[in-house]
């Protein structure tokens, strides 16, 4: 286990979006996400839509540090005016509670609330990251998943 004053969030630059993108590749990563791009391989797309994210006022995009090394990225962003949380975690990080410290850390320094999060219906570790954060499920949806190809249930979390 990690604990949390060895995690650290700081703003995230055009210069760490190539430590996300390498992150977001593996497959095992893209499976449970789901709800990828149709083609996560498209670093230039990737590249271009967090580009213009970095810059956006409703944004708020950080990169999660540990022993001065980037390990994922965490950020709040808005759907039809309602604040999302997302977060991505180099997977050599899975099971370390490097999640649940960023996300503790994170809902720190963003006070937007409600916030909500999704997560796949399969997705436990991410489940259990909210729910240790005092995220309350309180939905199901449906949606074309791009990385199954199919049309799976995610579940609504709301802090």
């Amino acid at each position: 286990m990690i604990n949390n004053p060895e995690i650290i969030l700081r703003p995230s630059t055009v210069d760490d979006l190539e430590f996300f993108f390498q992150f977001q590749l593996d497959e095992e990563a893209i499976h449970l996400a789901a709800f990828t791009p149709k083609n996560p391989a498209d670093k230039s797309a990737y590249l271009m839509k967090y580009s213009k994210l970095l810059d956006e006022p409703t944004v708020n995009m950080r990169t999660i540090m540990f022993d001065n090394r980037i390990i994922g990225s965490i950020s709040k962003f808005e759907i039809e005016g309602h604040a999302e949380i997302t977060y991505w975690i180099d997977k050599s990080f899975w099971g370390k509670g490097v999640g649940t410290a960023a996300l503790k850390s994170f809902l720190d320094i963003e006070k937007a609330r409600p916030i909500f999060g999704r997560v796949a219906f399969d997705n436990y570790g991410s489940q259990r990251v909210l729910e240790k954060c005092g995220f309350v499920k309180i939905g199901k949806d449906k949606g074309f998943a791009n990385a199954r190809k199919a049309e799976i249930e995610e579940f609504i979390y709301r802090l």
